[in-house]
């Protein structure tokens, strides 16, 4: 069975491309997609990801959307405090045993990202 090492991209629909990259790269440190050998991609710290596909009626996220991001962090509250400061507002701040906490946030055209902060070793 072939083995898949890990996320190769996210790809996804936009309005506007390059205005939501830049708020992605401004708010969330991802680097663009690199157009020349001097630019970075975004290189992530080797850690959990969770691929789950959910139930078509889920509320978990909003209906109109067909995914949600959801991003590690190492410290939620100093991620949702910066975030603040530029005005983005977070809801849903859940926590949960022995997973983690949880906080949701939207992008500009209204897609979810749920920020992650594991539980502890």
């Amino acid at each position: 069975m072939v083995q898949v090492l890990g996320i190769g991209g996210v790809f996804f629909r936009a309005k506007d491309p390059a205005a939501l990259a830049q708020w992605y790269h401004t708010h969330l440190g991802i680097n663009p997609v690199p157009n020349g050998p001097d630019d970075r991609p975004w290189i992530t710290q080797e850690g959990v990801t969770i691929f789950s596909p959910f139930d078509a009626d889920t509320d978990y996220f909003p209906k109109d959307r067909a995914f949600m991001l959801n991003f590690r962090v190492a410290d939620l509250e100093a991620a949702l405090a910066e975030l603040a400061d530029a005005g983005i507002t977070a809801t849903d701040r859940t926590q949960m045993d022995g997973v983690g906490q949880f906080a949701r946030i939207h992008d500009p055209e209204g897609n979810p990202i749920e920020l992650w902060q594991p539980a502890g070793p």
